[in-house]
């Protein structure tokens, strides 16, 4: 029985059929009954679990170089069309038939009363990092075209149209599909980090600028009805920030220009958005009427004292523009005053929307002046302030190269302790350390040029400074150091991030040693950031050995912060798959620690998760929905601590998980040549995904390998090994040591559960027999023993996810998602065996052809589009 909408079903026909049009148009009907028979054998092979699929692999192998390419891309080209339909039909109104934000509220109200909902929500403070896109594998301008084909979705689902509508609808659907199938489908040049952060501000222009004050109204609205107040004028729970452009680990072509370029294209943009804004105010605020204070103060003796108002805010804005644009043209000559904070948008139009509601015009305030007011609370002067990232050892070089230049001695070689006794009496000394007229190597001018940016941009431009692999109170002091020595005025937060095992376990004693420092406590006013790297962790670790890890430095953390009286915000590092923290944001709130979400929360967006969530208006006010429901249920009802009993069998089952993880990934003497013939990560290059490269060290092995294409890989070849390996011998163990003290925290843990259902969902798209398929055309004899034993494992996985979960077949409390995944499979399939064929085909040759080079790169991106997210 179907469980996916009638509307979701019936779209996705259309465009399938729309696709299959192109396909014979263009191809003719001899290639169009390819297709046809392959999709066949992939639905055939996929009606049950122990069909033969040598049928399917047979045609596939038959296939004519001349074919492949275009079947590849007809594939391709339906997943990506049916996940446009998926999207649209749940950003729907037919889909949301429950406001889950309003719904979460009055239940909360009803439990917690109306002003403790109400103060939360005047509180809260949500921050969502753009990060640069490393995993979003389409194209820009097609992800352009699949806007326009959502659009269309939305506008016949109307139901006052007329025939001659639909039809002029329907033809322009049909059309963006001819553009679809004649515009490439991956990039031929890598994407500079300039070009990632245009990105980032292209899905704040398109979708977030309008959805994020429609938003607030529908806050304000709910707040309304369940609490009785609503939300503050310069209240916005979200702020965005961004890593393009600031991103600089392991990624040497993120460079102090770069930096300041993006810095500024910022402020061009936000000035751009603001003068679109500020131009329409003008049009409308046309009213003669206003009390004698706001016309003494703007309105210049004008008959149309608003209007003179906006003329005021423009004529700043165009000066701010040009003033931009002089500075990124490398032109001194503009000698204009740019807007170099919000409060100076701010003040005029505040002073605007109190003067209107003075008079009693509170309808005319309350409209488009009361948007443009929330959008300079959320997005100030350049939409999206900039993190700045580098790696502790980067800093370390640069202070030892400067300690050695001035005779101080080898920073490198000192411990712990004479490092901090030297930085802490560096920063105390007001005499400067680096000398005038130095120069130093490239690396370290590179690190004080970055600082001197930060030095010279103003301070609402930028946000926090994070250090990758920090392990020590020193790494961050010596961020503190450099960026004084560099003329910083300002205390900029720095955020420790603490990513690998070893890592999350030092980090409450490495916070408790600054915390219990007054230059440090001065520093940062109270207050800190910590940010807990989820990717790392698990590649470093194992999924649930890094989650519990995770989970317990959180809890430590927040304990050791309250009775410091440190205003503590943790910083979720998460990607969009499992293997790297990802998940759905319900779940992943309803399972940290109590106390963890205080009314704020920081939390990474990376990647296609950025289109998925925000890249459209309706599904943008959808997730940040979904947000605030779920910080404000975690913040005032957050789930208890586990019960010791709990704890002490997570902890055993985190040590068999580890102990396996381990023996596998670094132990087994076949695990590294076996990966790296089974699966396309060195081939992953390629597709040109983003600015930084695979690896942080050039020629490292799997441990310099990024966590990115670490998941991409495994997920190619369907085995999604990161994110399960060592949870059978986890699941295992508490099976049979502590049966009943599992089956108590599968019903009552809600972190344990979230666990469990997103390991059941990994393992349910997983696929086997299409990973043996692999093992058999690529790797050696020798190392294919290791295939067989993993896959058993997988197959293990599924047996006890089954058992515990007292389900017959994976995914049975989830019939929509298990059958959006049988769905795909069909189309996903093809292209994971036409993968294998071409690796096998250019691993022999050394060099295929062009035209199948660029199929091979399709299957990538079409397999990425049939398992819905790429790292």
């Amino acid at each position: 029985m179907t469980v996916i909408p009638d509307t979701l079903r019936l779209n996705v026909r259309m465009l399938g059929e729309l696709l299959g049009d192109t396909l014979l148009e263009n191809h003719g009907p001899e290639l169009f009954r390819k297709v046809e028979e392959i999709r066949r054998l992939g639905k055939q092979v996929n009606k049950a679990n122990d069909t033969d699929a040598q049928p399917l692999i047979k045609a596939m192998s038959a296939l004519e170089d001349k074919d492949i390419l275009p079947i590849a891309r007809a594939f391709n080209q339906f997943l990506n069309l049916a996940n446009i339909a998926e999207q649209q039909y749940f950003s729907s109104a037919e889909s949301n038939k429950r406001d889950v934000l309003e719904e979460t509220l009055a239940q909360i109200t009803d439990q917690h009363g109306k002003a403790e909902v109400a103060k939360v929500l005047n509180e809260l403070n949500i921050e969502l990092v753009l990060t640069a896109h490393p995993t979003e594998i389409t194209r820009r301008t097609l992800i352009r075209k699949y806007e326009n084909v959502s659009n269309a979705l939305r506008d016949l689902s109307r139901t006052d149209l007329f025939r001659y509508e639909i039809d002029q609808i329907k033809g322009q659907l049909r059309s963006t599909i001819d553009e679809v199938w004649y515009t490439d489908e991956v990039r031929d040049e890598r994407p500079s980090a300039v070009d990632e952060a245009k990105w980032g501000f292209a899905v704040i222009e398109n979708s977030l600028w309008s959805a994020v004050p429609d938003f607030l109204r529908e806050l304000d609205a709910a707040a309304r009805r369940t609490t009785g107040q609503g939300i503050g004028k310069d209240i916005c729970p979200f702020h965005f920030y961004s890593w393009m452009g600031g991103d600089r680990d392991g990624n040497p072509n993120v460079t102090h220009a770069v930096t300041r370029e993006v810095i500024l294209m910022g402020r061009w943009m936000a000035a751009d958005l603001y003068l679109r804004d500020v131009n329409q105010l003008a049009a409308s605020l046309s009213m003669d009427v206003a009390d004698e204070d706001f016309r003494a103060s703007y309105g210049k003796g004008s008959k149309t004292p608003y209007r003179v108002c906006m003329h005021q805010i423009r004529d700043r804005l165009m000066a701010t523009l040009r003033w931009t644009e002089a500075r990124l043209n490398d032109d001194g000559v503009n000698k204009e005053i740019p807007i170099l904070s919000k409060a100076e948008l701010l003040e005029p139009l505040t002073a605007c929307y109190d003067a209107l509601t003075k008079i009693g015009l509170h309808r005319v305030a309350d409209g488009d002046l009361l948007d443009t007011i929330r959008r300079v609370h959320c997005f100030g002067i350049n939409l999206v302030p900039l993190d700045v990232r580098q790696d502790s050892e980067r800093h370390v070089k640069a202070l030892n190269e400067i300690v050695a230049y001035v005779g101080l001695g080898d920073y490198q070689a000192w411990d712990e302790d004479q490092r901090q006794a030297f930085l802490y009496a560096q920063l105390d000394n007001k005499r400067p350390l680096v000398p005038r007229n130095w120069q130093p190597s490239a690396d370290t001018l590179e690190v004080l040029n970055t600082c001197t940016v930060i030095a010279n941009e103003p301070e609402e431009t930028l946000s926090h400074y994070i250090i990758s692999m920090a392990q020590q109170p020193s790494d961050v002091l010596a961020v503190a150091l450099l960026l004084r020595e560099s003329g910083v005025s300002w205390n900029v937060p720095i955020v420790p991030l603490f990513e690998t095992l070893a890592d999350l376990d030092r980090a409450p004693r490495v916070m408790e040693q600054l915390w219990s420092n007054l230059w440090y406590t001065q520093y940062s006013g109270a207050k800190q950031t910590v940010m807990i790297g989820y990717s790392d962790s698990a590649k470093d670790a194992g999924k649930i050995t890094a989650t519990w890890a995770q989970y317990k430095a959180q809890e430590t953390l927040v304990e050791l912060s309250n009775k410091r009286n440190i205003s503590m915000m943790l910083f979720h590092g998460r990607g969009g798959t499992v293997g790297r923290g990802g998940g759905p944001v319900e779940k992943a709130m309803a399972s940290q620690p109590p106390g963890s979400v205080p009314g704020k929360i920081r939390v990474t967006e990376q990647g296609e998760m950025i289109r998925y969530k925000f890249g459209l208006p309706r599904v943008a006010i959808r997730s940040l929905g979904i947000y605030v429901a779920a910080t404000v249920r975690a913040t005032l009802e957050p789930n208890p601590a586990p019960k010791q009993a709990w704890r002490d069998l997570i902890e055993q089952m985190s040590g068999q998980s580890l102990q396996h993880y381990r023996q596998v990934v670094r132990e087994d003497p076949r695990f590294v040549p076996y990966f790296r013939s089974l699966t396309p990560e060195q081939e992953l290059g390629k597709l040109a995904l983003g600015s930084r490269p695979a690896k942080r060290k050039a020629g490292g092995g799997i441990e310099s390998l990024r966590a990115i294409p670490w998941v991409f890989a495994w997920m190619q070849v369907r085995l999604n090994l990161p994110a399960w390996l060592g949870a059978p011998q986890a699941l295992q163990f508490a099976q049979e040591q502590e049966p009943d003290t599992l089956a108590e925290m599968i019903r009552d843990w809600p972190f344990f559960t979230a666990y469990l259902d997103l390991l059941e969902m990994v393992v349910g798209k997983a696929d086997g027999s299409i990973a043996a398929y692999y093992e058999q055309q690529l790797v050696a004899p020798e190392y294919q023993s290791l295939g067989i034993a993993l896959r058993a494992d997988l197959k293990r996985c599924e047996l006890l996810l089954n058992q515990l979960k007292g389900q017959t077949r994976l995914l049975e409390s989830d019939p929509l998602l298990a059958q959006s995944i049988h769905v795909r499979n069909p189309y996903t399939d093809p292209l994971n065996y036409l993968q294998a064929e071409l690796l096998k085909r250019e691993r022999k040759a050394g060099l295929i052809d062009p035209v199948l080079e660029q199929a091979l790169k399709v299957t990538m991106a079409g397999i990425s589009a049939g398992m819905r997210n790429t790292g």
